[in-house]
């Protein structure tokens, strides 16, 4: 029992202490939208950077036709950034709408690069080397096919990008475009909110950090190409390509300004196998810069290595623990002094994790509603279990893999 409980004690401090870092990030992220709401907007220089816009594309054809529209509407000079599609060995009707797509669009700068599933089918990062070979673009932006971005948000990333030659890369925020489809939905829009774009304005606050998402960014093509281009191993090219910048001395800036909306998983297994990827892609990127931590020229990115670590490691590890004690001592297996004790403490962990939440979707119009509330108290006991399952099984597919080395599958989220 004394090895129970003191196991119990180290879990408990450990959950807490990862509670009570993401609470400081979203503190500090509120702090952010206040002291960003108040600039002036970032306005384009004179001499206007040319720009190539990068969509990797699998299949695709359901939502192709209102990203290519929303992509081509940008209020960045027409004649100043081309459109590139990699529709990459896909089955569907997706050539044909892209041709016809060109047709209609024949006085603009876009191009659709066709691949095989002998030079395509690899994965999003296959796909964005690529069409990097073709883009003509001093800056390479990224967006993923379901995206549909604001008019403003090429220019907004540009602009926030140009004005500080210490920037290596320029990020957007993305918002849920069919969050009111199914409650799995309103459960990843809050997400979005409170836990992605909050705690992305948290780190740019206290540390000046950022990680570049999939989607809706913006990156120096000269710094690209010194990195060697996306990492076709990495399933997370996000995370990876994010180290790589901080690795070469510049930086990542947040520009909430600039705002795409993209369509998430409306059912489990969708999203399931989503997040399942996320987790392998980061274990591999924690994994290939763990030695990073012992590089004092790397400590820029200390933070980070160390935040995913204790989020896809410690965390995961401690919520099992925490939970399969739960279960025993429910069915009287176990006894535990601490138990009084950890009641008192999971219900102001409750508590603080609803009111941190609810204020971080506050700084969004129409979000600040009882049903959200709702929402956010279903999340800690539904959706956070939901997360643990798919930690836990892509921790294991990812060692399953290394094991009988299997080469990681790059599944494609479904679209409607």
């Amino acid at each position: 029992m004394i090895i129970l409980n003191s196991l119990l004690f180290i879990t408990i401090i450990a959950i807490w202490g990862i509670l009570i870092v993401n609470l400081i990030l979203t503190i500090a992220g509120y702090f952010y939208y206040l002291r960003w709401h108040r600039r002036p907007m970032p306005k384009l220089s004179a001499e206007v950077p040319f720009v190539s816009i990068l969509v990797p594309a699998h299949n695709e054809g359901k939502v192709l036709q209102k990203t290519v529209q929303a992509l081509l509407k940008f209020d960045y000079p027409w004649d100043r950034y081309e459109l590139i599609i990699i529709n990459d060995n896909s089955s569907d009707n997706s050539a044909a709408l892209l041709s016809k797509m060109q047709r209609d669009y024949f006085n603009r700068n876009f191009q659709v690069i066709n691949t095989n599933a002998q030079t395509g089918g690899k994965g999003k990062s296959n796909a964005l080397n690529i069409g990097l070979k073709q883009a003509k673009g001093t800056i390479i932006s990224v967006y993923d096919a379901d995206n549909t971005p604001e008019a403003g948000a090429l220019r907004y990333l540009v602009a926030t990008l140009m004005r500080d030659h210490k920037l290596g890369a320029v990020i957007g925020k993305f918002r849920t475009r069919n969050r009111n489809a199914t409650m799995l939905t309103r459960f990843i829009n809050v997400e979005t909110l409170a836990f992605q774009w909050m705690a992305q304005a948290g780190r740019q606050q206290l540390l000046q950090l950022c990680t570049i998402p999939g989607t809706n960014y913006v990156i120096r093509r000269d710094l690209l190409e010194q990195i060697g281009g996306w990492d076709v191993k990495a399933l997370a090219e996000d995370t990876e390509i994010s180290f790589q910048v901080y690795r070469l001395g510049k930086w990542i800036a947040f520009q909430p300004l600039a705002v795409t909306w993209e369509q998430e998983p409306q059912t489990l297994d969708v999203w399931f196998h989503q997040r399942t990827r996320w987790v392998k892609g980061n274990i591999y990127v924690i994994l290939k810069n763990l030695g990073l931590l012992f590089q004092t020229d790397a400590k820029v990115i200390w933070f980070d290595l160390l935040y995913f670590m204790s989020t896809y490691f410690l965390l995961m590890c401690s919520l099992v623990f925490s939970d399969v004690i739960f279960v025993l001592s429910v069915a009287d297996l176990v006894h535990i002094t601490l138990q009084d004790y950890s009641g008192t403490v999971w219900l102001v962990a409750i508590l603080l994790f609803i009111l941190s939440t609810f204020v971080a979707i506050t700084t969004e119009k129409g979000e600040m509603t009882i049903g959200n509330l709702g929402i956010i108290s279903l999340m800690y006991f539904i959706y956070s279990q939901m997360w643990l399952a798919v930690a836990i099984y892509g921790m294991v597919g990812y060692i399953r893999e290394q094991i009988f080395h299997q080469q990681a599958k790059w599944y494609k989220t479904k679209r409607y």
